[in-house]
Protein backbone atom coordinates (compact mmCIF):
# COMPACT_ATOMS: atom_id res chain seq x y z
CA UNK A 1 0.00 0.00 0.00
CA UNK A 2 1.31 3.63 -0.56
CA UNK A 3 -1.90 5.31 -0.90
CA UNK A 4 -5.67 4.77 1.00
CA UNK A 5 -4.61 0.55 1.09
CA UNK A 6 -2.12 2.35 4.09
CA UNK A 7 -5.41 3.70 6.02
CA UNK A 8 -8.09 1.92 4.71
CA UNK A 9 -7.29 -1.71 3.44
CA UNK A 10 -10.50 -3.01 3.34
CA UNK A 11 -9.62 -6.35 4.14
CA UNK A 12 -8.48 -8.56 6.89
CA UNK A 13 -4.32 -9.17 7.49
CA UNK A 14 -2.25 -10.61 9.83
CA UNK A 15 0.59 -8.37 9.34
CA UNK A 16 1.56 -5.05 8.25
CA UNK A 17 4.88 -3.80 7.91
CA UNK A 18 6.69 -0.57 6.24
CA UNK A 19 8.22 -1.91 2.85
CA UNK A 20 10.07 -0.33 0.16
CA UNK A 21 9.82 -1.52 -3.88
CA UNK A 22 12.58 -0.30 -5.88
CA UNK A 23 12.03 0.48 -9.46
CA UNK A 24 8.86 2.63 -8.94
CA UNK A 25 7.71 5.54 -7.62
CA UNK A 26 4.84 7.45 -6.02
CA UNK A 27 3.54 10.30 -7.95
CA UNK A 28 0.09 12.01 -8.21
CA UNK A 29 0.28 10.70 -12.19
CA UNK A 30 -3.24 9.40 -12.46
CA UNK A 31 -6.38 11.83 -13.28
CA UNK A 32 -9.25 10.70 -10.58
CA UNK A 33 -12.44 10.28 -12.52
CA UNK A 34 -14.26 8.01 -9.94
CA UNK A 35 -12.70 7.92 -6.26
CA UNK A 36 -11.49 11.70 -5.72
CA UNK A 37 -12.68 13.12 -8.89
CA UNK A 38 -15.19 12.99 -12.18
CA UNK A 39 -14.56 13.46 -15.45
CA UNK A 40 -15.46 16.96 -15.69
CA UNK A 41 -13.26 17.77 -12.73
CA UNK A 42 -10.58 15.47 -12.24
CA UNK A 43 -9.03 14.74 -8.82
CA UNK A 44 -5.64 13.09 -8.71
CA UNK A 45 -4.63 10.59 -7.02
CA UNK A 46 -1.21 8.09 -6.67
CA UNK A 47 0.46 5.52 -9.00
CA UNK A 48 3.49 3.64 -9.01
CA UNK A 49 5.36 5.14 -11.89
CA UNK A 50 8.60 4.57 -13.33
CA UNK A 51 11.78 5.32 -11.87
CA UNK A 52 12.77 5.50 -8.08
CA UNK A 53 11.74 3.41 -5.28
CA UNK A 54 8.85 3.69 -3.42
CA UNK A 55 7.66 3.16 0.69
CA UNK A 56 4.62 2.14 1.92
CA UNK A 57 3.78 -1.01 3.57
CA UNK A 58 2.98 -4.80 2.58
CA UNK A 59 0.36 -6.54 4.51
CA UNK A 60 0.50 -10.61 5.12
CA UNK A 61 -2.79 -11.93 4.59
CA UNK A 62 -3.70 -15.73 5.27
CA UNK A 63 -3.17 -18.03 2.27
CA UNK A 64 -6.95 -18.93 2.34
CA UNK A 65 -7.68 -15.28 2.00
CA UNK A 66 -5.24 -14.34 -0.48
CA UNK A 67 -7.47 -15.28 -3.61
CA UNK A 68 -10.25 -13.26 -2.25
CA UNK A 69 -8.60 -10.10 -1.28
CA UNK A 70 -6.42 -9.89 -4.70
CA UNK A 71 -10.42 -10.09 -6.06
CA UNK A 72 -11.39 -7.05 -3.77
CA UNK A 73 -7.79 -5.61 -4.30
CA UNK A 74 -8.25 -5.80 -8.77
CA UNK A 75 -11.98 -4.63 -8.09
CA UNK A 76 -11.04 -1.53 -5.43
CA UNK A 77 -8.07 -0.29 -7.89
CA UNK A 78 -9.12 -1.69 -11.45
CA UNK A 79 -12.60 0.77 -11.97
CA UNK A 80 -11.06 2.41 -14.57
CA UNK A 81 -7.93 -0.23 -15.85
CA UNK A 82 -5.53 2.59 -15.00
CA UNK A 83 -3.30 0.02 -13.41
CA UNK A 84 -1.22 -3.14 -14.16
CA UNK A 85 -1.62 -5.26 -11.56
CA UNK A 86 1.85 -7.23 -11.36
CA UNK A 87 3.76 -9.53 -8.26
CA UNK A 88 6.65 -7.83 -7.41
CA UNK A 89 9.64 -8.19 -4.73
CA UNK A 90 9.46 -5.76 -2.17
CA UNK A 91 12.26 -4.67 0.81
CA UNK A 92 10.69 -5.22 4.24
CA UNK A 93 12.18 -2.26 6.04
CA UNK A 94 12.69 -3.55 9.71
CA UNK A 95 14.63 -6.68 8.75
CA UNK A 96 15.93 -6.24 4.92
CA UNK A 97 13.80 -9.59 4.11
CA UNK A 98 12.08 -9.74 0.70
CA UNK A 99 8.52 -10.97 0.14
CA UNK A 100 6.29 -10.96 -3.53
CA UNK A 101 3.53 -8.46 -3.55
CA UNK A 102 0.92 -7.49 -5.20
CA UNK A 103 1.61 -4.06 -6.68
CA UNK A 104 -0.69 -1.63 -9.22
CA UNK A 105 1.57 -0.11 -11.65
CA UNK A 106 0.04 3.11 -13.55
CA UNK A 107 -0.54 2.27 -17.49
CA UNK A 108 1.54 5.15 -19.08
CA UNK A 109 -0.72 4.14 -22.41
CA UNK A 110 -4.14 5.01 -20.39
CA UNK A 111 -5.95 8.02 -21.10
CA UNK A 112 -5.97 8.92 -17.82
CA UNK A 113 -2.26 8.66 -17.08
CA UNK A 114 -1.69 12.57 -15.85
CA UNK A 115 2.41 12.68 -16.22
CA UNK A 116 4.31 14.95 -14.70
CA UNK A 117 2.29 17.72 -13.82
CA UNK A 118 4.02 20.97 -12.02
CA UNK A 119 3.10 21.88 -8.65
CA UNK A 120 0.88 24.52 -8.84
CA UNK A 121 -1.32 22.45 -10.73
CA UNK A 122 -0.97 19.32 -8.75
CA UNK A 123 -1.94 21.78 -5.82
CA UNK A 124 -5.09 23.23 -8.06
CA UNK A 125 -6.31 19.47 -8.81
CA UNK A 126 -5.90 18.23 -5.33
CA UNK A 127 -7.89 21.23 -3.70
CA UNK A 128 -10.40 21.35 -5.89
CA UNK A 129 -10.91 17.02 -6.33
CA UNK A 130 -13.59 15.31 -4.74
CA UNK A 131 -15.35 12.01 -6.13
CA UNK A 132 -17.20 8.55 -4.69
CA UNK A 133 -14.17 8.31 -1.92
CA UNK A 134 -14.27 11.54 -1.16
CA UNK A 135 -12.00 15.01 -1.27
CA UNK A 136 -9.07 14.97 -2.59
CA UNK A 137 -7.43 16.73 0.00
CA UNK A 138 -8.36 13.98 2.72
CA UNK A 139 -6.83 11.78 0.18
CA UNK A 140 -3.42 13.67 0.70
CA UNK A 141 -3.85 14.58 3.96
CA UNK A 142 -4.22 11.06 5.19
CA UNK A 143 -1.15 9.81 3.03
CA UNK A 144 1.06 12.66 4.34
CA UNK A 145 -0.23 11.36 8.40
CA UNK A 146 0.05 7.50 7.76
CA UNK A 147 3.45 7.80 6.12
CA UNK A 148 4.62 9.63 9.20
CA UNK A 149 2.82 7.12 11.67
CA UNK A 150 5.02 4.19 9.76
CA UNK A 151 7.99 6.03 10.19
CA UNK A 152 8.34 6.66 6.06
CA UNK A 153 7.96 10.65 6.01
CA UNK A 154 7.95 12.03 2.72
CA UNK A 155 9.10 15.57 2.76
CA UNK A 156 7.77 16.49 -0.98
CA UNK A 157 4.34 14.97 0.03
CA UNK A 158 3.83 17.28 3.32
CA UNK A 159 5.27 20.33 1.24
CA UNK A 160 2.18 19.59 -1.51
CA UNK A 161 0.10 19.43 1.63
CA UNK A 162 1.46 22.54 2.74
CA UNK A 163 0.54 23.92 -0.44
CA UNK A 164 -2.97 22.71 -0.75
CA UNK A 165 -4.09 23.47 2.89
CA UNK A 166 -3.21 26.70 1.88
CA UNK A 167 -4.98 26.94 -0.75
CA UNK A 168 -7.89 26.06 1.04
CA UNK A 169 -7.53 28.56 3.11
CA UNK A 170 -7.91 31.51 0.48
Amino acid sequence: GYGSLMWRPGFEYEERRPARLRGYHRAFCVYSHVHRGTPEKPGLVFGLDAGGACRGVAFRVEARRAEDVRRYLQAREQVTLVYRDVMKPVELVDDGSRVEALCFIVDRAHEQYAGRIDFETQVRLIAEGEGRSGKNPDYLESTVRHLDEVGLSDEGLTRLWRAVEQRLRR
